[in-house]
């Protein structure tokens, strides 16, 4: 078969109940060869759609595996666009393999990754973009990263690449209309400076989009943080502090890090990525110089940067902070109040540069430094509406689109023919095709590449 009925799980195991997914032609079919309902004995192919049926699964001996409730969707007004039936069983795990057994000794098979929202993309229900948002919105870890993937799903993103490729789609064939009647020079379809003026807007609208991918990648994948400063001024103590465990190892010992320790947590519904580095001093332990070196590494990936000190630093200690800092957000941190109150003479003067009094092992003014930690995220306060780009296959694809179109007002600035001009903007529409999947699908490694990141089931 070309298409096979497909059977997943399609919840996490250890839950009270269980539910098993299948689609295909034949999933009505075969889910009525082990389903025997209470009181109407109607097949499922015959039942309403967007109905539960109440029974029991039975296997070849008629013995009862579950009480069960099977959910009817008929095609194409499904998730997939194919027949679909969804099973609620007990949570059990030899429950959810039994029945799993049964129907692929009734005709099903095992979806692969992603199979149920391949098949959604292949039969049109939603676009290639839309199929990756459900894979983001599966994902998900904070309001940000959900808001941002409901909004790809519900089709946002979509419609903006659709208005702007209605639009360029127009001016191109207007063009290629100009090429047909060649022996005619003084023919232009395309009004030059509508054109232009549209080419303009969109590279504007272009750049826009690319543009938020910074913000929707660090709201995706963690706003990098990190934690620098000598030995033994409390950055594994801090860390533990933000993360709320005992992620590090806390000693007096000098050098005790010397490599860096990273983990996730999440600030005001903003996901950080803070990483705990090698103590910066000189030594001859060559282990520890090459954790030294990873921390300026770390230092240099970091969009912001917790600079903690108990003392006050040299001029060439701050020289040296300064240019390594030069791009991103630094908060001085003076530790150990506690134990001193000297940090009133610690003098740093930049204009720039955020400074805290906290003490790591108390605890003391950690939510004042959290606080200071998710301004200098910088990150806008987002709606779902609002389109912000996570994927860096889109990213890519816009940038070379927005080259594209670049080229096409190069060209216009110099007269250049209207065939020239046409041929840039296909490949700009083809460049915004190739997030959606519309009009030019995308090649098979592209789809596989994608939906093999999805769980089984979805």
């Amino acid at each position: 078969m070309n298409n096979p009925t497909i059977c997943a799980i399609a919840t996490a195991p250890g839950g009270a109940i269980g539910i098993i997914r299948i689609s295909g032609s034949e999933a009505l079919t075969i889910a009525d060869r082990i389903f025997r309902p209470v009181g109407s004995n109607a097949p499922l192919a015959d039942r309403k759609p967007y109905t539960l049926a109440f029974g029991n699964i039975v296997n070849a001996e008629n013995e009862v595996v579950d009480e069960v409730l099977v959910s009817i969707f008929h095609a194409p007004h499904s998730y997939t666009g194919e027949n679909s039936v969804e099973i609620s069983c007990h949570g059990s795990a030899y429950i959810l393999q039994q029945v799993m057994f049964l129907l692929t000794q009734n005709g099903c098979i095992p979806a692969g990754p992603g199979e149920f929202t391949q098949r959604a993309f292949l039969n049109g229900k939603m676009d290639l973009s839309q199929a990756e948002a459900v894979a983001d919105l599966i994902s998900a870890t904070n309001k940000a990263t959900h808001d941002m993937a409901l909004s790809q799903l519900k089709g946002h993103f979509s419609n903006e690449l659709s208005d702007l490729r209605a639009h360029l789609l127009k001016l191109t064939s207007l063009l290629e209309l100009e090429l047909d009647f060649s022996d005619h020079e003084e023919l232009e379809f395309a009004d030059r400076s509508e054109l232009y003026t549209l080419a303009c807007d969109i590279h504007q609208r272009l750049a826009s989009l690319a543009r938020s991918f910074e913000v929707g990648n660090a709201l995706k994948n963690g706003i990098l943080v990190a934690i620098v400063g000598k030995t033994n001024v409390g950055k594994s103590t801090l860390l533990n502090h933000l993360l709320h465990e005992e992620k590090a190892i806390v000693s007096d010992v000098h050098g005790t890090t010397r490599d860096f320790i990273e983990d996730n947590t999440i600030i005001n519904g903003i996901q950080f990525r803070f990483v705990d580095t090698a103590g910066i001093r000189t030594t001859d332990d060559v282990v520890e110089n090459i954790g030294i070196e990873r921390t300026y590494q770390k230092l240099q990936e970091a969009k912001i940067v917790l600079w903690l000190i108990d003392q006050q630093p040299t001029e060439a200690e701050i020289e040296d902070i300064k240019e390594r800092v030069a791009d991103k957000k630094l908060i001085i941190v003076r530790n150990k109040i506690d134990k001193s109150t000297a940090h009133s003479t610690f003098n740093i003067q930049h204009s720039t540069f955020t400074t805290v009094d906290i003490s790591a092992k108390y605890g003391t003014n950690i939510p004042v430094l959290e606080q200071l930690i998710v301004e200098a995220a910088d990150i806008p306060q987002l709606s779902e509406s609002d389109i912000v780009i996570t994927s860096a296959r889109h990213y890519s694809a816009l940038l070379l689109a927005d080259e594209s179109l670049q080229r096409v007002i190069d060209s216009m600035n110099l007269g250049l023919s209207g065939d020239l001009l046409a041929e840039d903007l296909r490949i700009v529409i083809d460049h915004l095709a190739e997030i959606t999947g519309e009009e030019r699908i995308t090649p098979q490694e592209t789809l596989q590449n994608i939906f093999t990141h999805f769980c089984i089931g979805k």
